[in-house]
């Protein structure tokens, strides 16, 4: 198999990451953080960016498809909750897959007669999460093969968009007295997190990577500092040419809103196309890759064992399942659900994942400081949040109660029916004879 190089692991960070969360979490992010919402985008950059270090370090010296669940199983043993939260990152998986296919809907309904756009909006959800579910079944390879070149033409049209809208930019409606007060700014930039999750996918192509000491650390850091600034500007040229109630109106698609003032008809059609593009390439290889990390998990001894078995070498009954939930949620949760419930979910994982470093430092060769910060600055973004929508839609809360109690009680109820036990990876067993 050919070893991938530089500049085809940025694409798989940044593709990930720009795999349609902008699309979907502007106009959210601007309702909350109002004139203050590039700052939101910077702060959950920065706690990104802390998290990227950990997965750096865990990565070289790690390297296995399994990425997140093989950190965690490293650092915290076979237990309860490093089953827990291998589940969590699986059921965090299926929640981005509800908002890829949310924000599908969303820009593809903008086609049809106002009438009926609401009607288009759930038969676009549908249709792209089935037609995409079989087109893993069978094996097409011709999405993810023209992965790069959707990649490279999203982030194409997002540079015409920064460019002809900076000039366009009214500063006035970007100045601190604009801006939400802190606690809403912060839990602006926290329920849009999500949108910087996609990095992590680096950890699962390391053990495929060409000079991995050298190659990785420069693909996560760079790609992951080139998609802050890229969020930066998009949302500092959205809120500077649109109000903040022309936002709000259009949040399920502000992005094509926004293109409006300086681009035109012809603006908003090309952001609306990219935003299909990117969204249906990111639900084609995010429904892989949870398929494939809901095989991983089961091969691990922390689902149950059907889920490990493979059909023309492919999981797919993990795949179907995944569908199933992922049709659910899209239809029946709106994006604030669907987004709060994404964004704490990776922001647990993420804490977690920065203390697995800290507990292997030696064995990673990290600065413990580091991902320590980043832990802390991971767990205190989560209680903000948490906080902040307590304060403003406590009615969505139980929807993320949900989706912890799940994520917990499935390993436990399955291990206590079963007795199944965690099988060791190969890390593990290797340390432990050399102990």
């Amino acid at each position: 198999m050919k070893k991938l190089g530089y500049w085809s692991v940025v694409s798989i960070g940044i593709g990930g990451m720009v795999g349609g969360g902008i699309f979907a979490v502007l106009g959210l992010a601007v309702q909350m953080a109002e004139g203050g919402v590039p700052l939101a985008f910077f702060i959950s950059g920065l706690i990104a960016m802390l998290t990227a270090y950990a997965y750096v370090r865990l990565s070289v010296t790690y390297p296995s498809q399994g990425g997140t669940v093989e950190f965690l199983n490293q650092a915290f043993g076979s237990g309860i909750v490093t089953g827990g939260l291998n589940v969590l990152l699986w059921l965090s998986y299926i929640i981005m897959l509800s908002l890829y296919a949310y924000a599908f809907g969303s820009y593809g309904k903008i086609f049809f007669p106002a009438a009926t756009q609401a009607i288009w909006k759930h038969v676009l959800i549908s249709t792209v999460v089935v037609f995409l579910t079989v087109l893993n079944v069978l094996g097409a390879r011709a999405v993810g093969k023209s992965e790069v070149w959707i990649v490279g033409m999203k982030v194409t049209i997002l540079f015409i968009f920064i460019a002809f809208g900076i000039v366009h930019v009214n500063f006035h409606q970007l100045a601190p007295s604009t801006w939400a007060k802190p606690t809403s700014l912060f839990a602006g930039g926290m329920i849009i997190f999500l949108a910087y999750e996609g990095f992590e996918l680096i950890a699962n192509t390391a053990k495929d990577v060409r000079e991995p000491q050298r190659t990785l650390p420069k693909a996560y850091y760079s790609s992951v500092g080139f998609v802050i600034v890229l969020y930066v500007l998009v949302s500092m040229v959205t809120a500077g040419n649109l109000s903040i109630s022309q936002i709000v109106a259009a949040k399920d698609y502000a992005l094509a809103e926004a293109a409006k003032p300086f681009l035109g008809a012809t603006g908003y059609t090309l952001i609306a196309i990219a935003a299909l593009l990117s969204t249906g390439s990111a639900i084609n290889a995010t429904l892989y890759g949870a398929a494939r990390i809901s095989f991983i998990i089961a091969k691990d001894g922390e689902l149950p064992a059907i889920l490990e078995h493979k059909i023309w070498n492919r999981p797919v009954e993990g795949l179907l399942i995944t569908s199933v939930l992922t049709l659910l949620a899209s239809n029946f949760l709106d994006l604030s659900s669907i987004s709060l419930m994404g964004s704490a979910g990776f922001l647990i994982i993420f804490a977690f994942v920065n203390a697995a470093n800290v507990r292997l430092h030696r064995k990673t060769n990290s600065r413990i400081w580091i991902s320590a910060i980043g832990a802390i600055a991971s767990v205190t973004a989560f209680v903000a949040l948490v906080w902040r929508i307590s304060e403003s839609m406590p009615s969505k809360l139980w929807l993320l109660g949900v989706m912890l109690t799940a994520a917990f009680s499935i390993e436990a109820i399955y291990r206590a029916i079963t007795g199944r036990q965690i099988i060791q990876s190969n890390f593990i067993k290797g340390n432990s004879s050399n102990e």
